[in-house]
């Protein structure tokens, strides 16, 4: 009998101890690493959920921006914090293709960190020079393949999303492509616009597309836009199964109490669902708001390593 009354005791302090920390937190503003510039895609989105999700928490967010090493340094730095819910990444498409690149890295996206939720998933463009006489993937494809290595593409740089959404139509399509690689999107765009490329994988390209300066033929999304209703996918053109975009989502470091990654979680998600919210990620970034619980944003990570490793493999991309 007593055996069995200090069970329930023990049990009833177990469950205690976990509603008074679902209820405690946040007990401190939560510091939030952006491995990017700030400015770009991952800093915008972050700065556009942090707000209102401090408004919702009663606890202000801290955007720390730390880039470098393709946002290595940053979610390093995360990996290491206390797993209290009060330290957070803004992790990306980017750090899925780092975990396949970097034989080396200090910290591992699924051993390390704990899957809070989705936030955006911006697609690209597939956008050639108007002298290019082709209007479809598939016309594309036809003169790649009558004219092999003659087609140019740009990038922002090697294992960027531009190269490998490019490197991916490469390989499913079996076609010759040359590749252009930049030291950013700005200076690749100006090439592209005065005809000394073919063709590219962009996002914001819209100001030259409706300027006649670019043609847009496809986009690099499973699904259509709703920005771009009329575009077709690359799937849909003859590619099927192809899909390649840009994402953000929130990640925590590893044993991070599950009651507050469900707490953070569902007011990410409510945000995100708001027609506010959905407004300024489509109108500002051409991005759709992405959601899930966190086993299912645990799954997509994994999905998405697998993915792009076959591809960083079969183009040497692997770094010791």
């Amino acid at each position: 009998m007593r055996n069995r009354t200090t069970f329930t005791l023990l049990l009833a302090l177990l469950c205690a101890t976990g509603i008074a920390s679902a209820q405690t937190f946040p007990s401190r503003p939560i510091r939030i690493v952006v491995p990017f510039p700030a400015g770009a895609g991952g800093d915008f989105v972050t700065r556009l959920y942090t707000p209102r999700m401090g408004e919702a928490l009663g606890q202000p967010f801290i955007v720390e921006n730390r880039s470098g090493a393709s946002g290595n340094i940053g979610a390093e730095s995360i990996a290491r914090a206390a797993p209290d819910g009060h330290s957070l990444l803004t992790v990306s498409s980017s750090h899925a293709v780092a975990q396949n690149v970097y034989k080396n890295l200090p910290y591992e996206l699924i051993r390390d960190f704990e899957p809070v939720a989705l936030l955006a998933y911006t697609p690209q463009v597939l956008v050639v020079h108007p002298s290019i006489p082709v209007k479809s993937v598939g016309e594309l494809v036809a003169l790649a393949k009558a004219q092999p290595g003659k087609l140019t593409f740009a990038s922002s740089g090697m294992g960027s999303a531009s190269h490998l959404s490019a490197e991916m139509l490469k390989m499913q399509a079996q076609i010759e492509l040359l590749h252009v690689p930049y030291k950013g999107t700005a200076q690749a765009l100006t090439d592209l616009t005065s005809g000394q490329l073919s063709m590219m994988f962009a996002s914001q390209v819209s100001s030259f597309i409706k300027a006649g300066r670019l043609r847009a033929i496809a986009i690099s999304s499973a699904q259509r836009s709703r920005t771009t209703p009329d575009l077709p996918t690359v799937a849909e053109s003859g590619l099927p199964g192809y899909e390649s975009g840009v994402w953000f989502g929130l990640i925590a470091p590893k044993g991070t109490p599950m009651d507050t990654v469900n707490r953070l979680n569902a007011t990410a998600v409510r945000i995100g669902q708001s027609q506010e919210v959905r407004d300024l990620l489509m109108s500002q970034s051409a991005a759709e708001p992405l959601s899930g619980t966190p086993a299912q944003v645990g799954n997509y990570l994994k999905s998405e390593i697998a993915k792009w490793r076959q591809l960083v493999l079969a183009l040497g991309l692997r770094e010791e």
